[in-house]
């Protein structure tokens, strides 16, 4: 199931990822929408690290002849007739538009899933701890979750018969969205009102990062914002607002999620032993310490 241009197409997603990260890390820095009150250094270095260890683990398995990659199973898919797509003889612009759609509907449904499931929100709430959100908070995922979407994806593409082509367009295309809709940048809102229109903005997605659990549980979209509309997960505006706004998750606003280690270990952990200091909302109004990390 190996891509014959794996090194190709993963040396040309790294470039595009890591010319958006210094971009929009560079425009978050001259024009931030909030102010940060965590030491950014040691922010950085976990959530970069996190990354370097996935990367690691991700050639390992590869290593091992384990090629677990969307677009390796596409092109599987493509070389074996595998899929739908694959069967049909529909123009390929269309099969394009189908797959980018198909592709962040899976992914939008596989972020619900681990808000709702007891054990992926485990995994997931590495990403929610974050006290701050900026563009690295887009790359603070636990390598289990990775691994974890990698194999989610392929379990899509392969029946989809996706082409190699539209797999990595929507890889691409959806490391950039993540990458823009967690960075700290101020739009001017009438841009921010009229592009959510179509995607996901800095400013709707940081709803989804606030301690508050009705605000958290909404807004799971990555690049597409009609997701959300149709079926009903929308939030517009942050109740606090976006100045005022709490991020992460109660149980964790302490320097904890800036340790590496401590994140790396905290799906294992039970939120008691997580953070010795555990504090509970002070807003009388806002969720109790269980509601926010279930």
């Amino acid at each position: 199931m190996q891509s014959p241009f794996a090194f190709n197409d993963s040396m040309v997603r790294f470039g595009i990822f890591a010319g958006l990260l210094v971009l929009f890390a560079l425009i978050e820095f001259i024009w931030p929408r909030r102010q940060l009150i965590v030491s950014k250094g040691r922010r950085w270095v976990t959530n970069l690290g996190m990354l370097a260890i996935t990367g690691l683990i991700m050639r390992f398995i590869a290593g091992l002849a384990v090629p677990l990659t969307a677009i390796a199973a596409a092109f599987y898919a493509q070389q074996n007739g595998l899929g739908l797509l694959n069967h049909v003889d529909w123009p390929s612009w269309l099969k394009v538009l189908i797959v980018l759609a198909v592709l962040d509907l899976a992914i939008w449904a596989q972020h619900l899933a681990s808000h709702k499931i007891p054990i992926l929100w485990r995994i997931h709430r590495v990403h929610h701890a974050d006290r701050d959100i900026d563009v690295t908070t887009a790359i603070r995922f636990h390598p289990i979750e990775i691994v974890l979407s990698m194999l989610w994806k392929i379990a899509v593409v392969m029946p989809l018969g996706a082409s190699p082509f539209a797999v990595f367009l929507f890889e691409a295309i959806l490391n950039g969205c993540a990458l823009f809709n967690h960075s700290n940048i101020n739009l001017p809102r009438p841009l921010d009102r009229l592009l959510r229109l179509v995607i996901v903005t800095p400013d709707m997605h940081r709803v989804h990062h606030s301690v508050y659990r009705t605000e958290h549980d909404s807004n799971y979209g990555f690049n597409l914002s009609i997701w959300d509309r149709l079926f009903r997960t929308y939030t517009a505006q942050p109740k606090d607002g976006h100045l005022g706004m709490r991020i992460g998750l109660i149980p964790y606003q302490t320097p904890s999620p800036t340790r590496l280690g401590w994140s790396l270990l905290l799906p294992f952990l039970s939120n008691a032993n997580a953070d010795g200091s555990t504090q509970k909302s002070t807003s009388s109004d806002g969720p109790k310490a269980s509601e926010t990390t279930r």
